[in-house]
């Protein structure tokens, strides 16, 4: 908790900007902390670190641009990048994982994968490989928005207004956010370690 207040009172509005912009679809946005940093953001806003009527726009058009970003560099790069080699900042698996999203949920994958750490990097990168009409993927694109970086800034804010004494709980709700994140890949992570194990 310590370090996200730190975080964002080092950054301000700009930094805020910038983390959930390359974490919706830059490439080495992956690993950035976006559920927990919208929440506590929304938290500040709510005991006036924070103008939450700035930073409810602002985080949208982020997250949009960000998810934008990334469908035209996988429509224009993304053959030649997926084609890399392992790297600290590119793993085949997530590129595996991404597509196997898509192909349980389709274009529904580029809203859950939002709330779905490293996914939500690559999903709109894949949309924009697979060839996704970009009017389709900009619906999806804006209605995750909304439900991701509104949302969970919105019950930041919710949360520290009408909670009593909000601050004593705030570090086991950003606890409880960031395990409800890595469940999904962990237990996909678990379920490909299991299936490999059967195999062999």
């Amino acid at each position: 908790m310590f370090d996200l207040v730190s975080l964002i009172e080092f950054g301000g509005y700009i930094g805020l900007f910038l983390i959930i912009f390359a974490e919706s679809g830059i490439l080495i946005g992956f690993f950035l902390p976006g559920d927990s940093l919208l929440f506590t953001a929304g938290f500040l806003a709510s005991q006036g670190f924070l103008n939450i009527w700035i930073l409810i726009p602002l985080l949208f058009v982020a997250a949009v641009a960000g998810d934008a970003v990334g469908y035209w560099f996988g429509k224009k790069a993304g053959p030649r990048v997926f084609s890399r080699e392992k790297s600290f900042f590119f793993h085949p698996s997530h590129v595996e994982n991404t597509a196997a999203f898509f192909e349980k949920h389709g274009v529904k994958t580029i809203i859950l994968a939002r709330f779905v750490p490293v996914v939500r990097t690559f999903a709109p990168i894949m949309a924009g490989v697979g060839g996704m009409k970009y009017r389709t993927f900009a619906k999806y694109n804006i209605i995750g928005g909304l439900l991701w970086a509104v949302g969970l800034t919105t019950l930041g804010y919710l949360f520290g207004n009408f909670i009593p004494d909000a601050d004593r709980y705030i570090l086991p709700v950003i606890l409880l956010i960031v395990i409800t994140s890595l469940a999904p890949p962990a237990w996909q992570y678990f379920k490909e370690r299991r299936q490999k194990s059967i195999d062999f």
